[in-house]
């Protein structure tokens, strides 16, 4: 309030005007609701989700023996495994016939072949060699695992030559599986696919349907004949055309430039992009959908589509590495179910009849986020 004196208007003082001028600003800051709530929650999400999720250790190693004679040496050697927090012995054969489907189906992470007469050959005191197969396809995690066996082989080593005994030689040798030179790009280009479709679709679409209601120009759709699901299509087509556009450039700059393999199908990996996108673009128009700002819909999407994607789904650090608790929570990432396909296919050549669970995941997803975006998008024009 102004004062006057001698006839003269005074202004107000400084202090005074800060004062209302802030109190002012901090009124809108608790008016929004919605982004009050995501700007306090956000930093505690952030720190609990790189608390327990930035780890390199593994855990819940699975491991598949192949015994072409089974003896007293190499049920105590599987026993030995099995009684180990670490390892899970998940099948043992007398052949390698399945292997190859086992990592496909990523059953085993690792595989122990062991030789012909295993205990006869360490009686006699050879150097008995032990074939130590990895799936390499995260490289980071494959290196890893392969120092987990080979000293629990180097400890079992230790315990048969006790003193009285002859010496027990076990000769480890080791391959890697799918990535054999440990590239990180086989690593990570696979997930960037699901990083930047996230990016397009998720963020894009939110923030762009936001800014359309913040504008009003969504009223203009009220007073056409076309419906809800139609105006939903008619957003995201475009976007779903720049995703597929670059899903296809993604993928000719990591064969191009890095030399990421791709030894499946060409087509299924473009099929499989596309049903990404549209789960990440029934995200989008969810979070629009569900806020009442533009600024809302922007912390909603990155919180609730990019973060999970970054931190939830393999793309860097292992789900197996995580805590039992936080394992089940990443089953409703779907970056995680598309990374998975992507690495099966790209670095694998892996086909649908082994991916068909992660693409019904997918598409179940799909189907439900499009309706739940569908029914909340009627509600907010009505």
């Amino acid at each position: 309030m102004s004062s006057r004196t001698g006839g003269r208007v005074r202004a107000p003082r400084l202090p005074s005007a800060l004062g209302a001028f802030v109190r002012k600003e901090l009124h809108h800051i608790v008016r929004d609701r919605q982004t009050l709530a995501i700007l306090l929650l956000m930093p505690l999400v952030q720190v609990l989700l790189f608390g327990y999720a930035l780890r390199t250790d593994v855990r819940d190693l699975r491991v598949a023996m192949v015994d072409p004679t089974p003896d007293v040496l190499t049920v105590r050697l599987r026993n030995r495994l099995e009684s180990t927090p670490r390892f899970r012995v998940v099948s043992t054969a007398t052949s390698t016939a399945l292997l190859e489907d086992q990592f496909q189906r990523r059953v085993a992470d690792v595989a122990l072949v062991l030789p012909t007469s295993f205990a006869d050959g360490l009686a006699r005191g050879d150097r008995t060699p032990v074939l130590l197969v990895t799936d390499a396809s995260d490289p980071n995690s494959g290196t890893t695992m392969q120092s987990y066996v080979r000293a629990a082989l180097a400890d079992f080593e230790s315990d048969l030559s006790a003193p009285g005994r002859g010496p027990v030689r076990i000769q480890v040798a080791s391959r890697m599986r799918y990535n054999p030179t440990l590239e990180s790009a086989n690593l990570f280009v696979p997930g960037l696919i699901a990083l930047v479709l996230t990016l397009v679709s998720a963020l894009m679409t939110a923030i762009s349907l936001s800014r359309e209601k913040e504008q009003g120009t969504l009223e203009v759709l009220l007073v056409s004949p076309l419906r809800p699901w139609q105006i939903i299509v008619g957003k995201v087509l475009p976007y779903l055309a720049l995703g597929f556009a670059i899903t296809c450039l993604v993928l000719l700059a990591a064969r191009v430039v890095f030399a990421v393999p791709l030894r499946g199908s060409l087509t299924l990996l473009l099929a499989e992009s596309v049903l990404y996108t549209i789960v990440s673009l029934s995200l989008g128009v969810l979070v629009a959908a569900r806020t009442t700002s533009q600024r809302a819909a922007m912390l909603g999407a990155l919180v609730g589509t990019m973060m999970p994607t970054a931190l939830l789904s393999g793309m860097i650090f292992p789900i197996s590495s995580m805590p039992g608790w936080l394992r089940p929570i990443t089953n409703v990432v779907p970056a995680r179910w598309f990374i998975v396909i992507a690495r099966g296919i790209m670095l694998k050549g892996a086909g649908l009849g082994i991916l068909w669970h992660e693409t019904l995941v997918l598409a179940g997803m799909a189907l439900l986020l499009l309706v739940a975006a569908t029914r909340s998008f009627h509600a907010r024009l009505d």
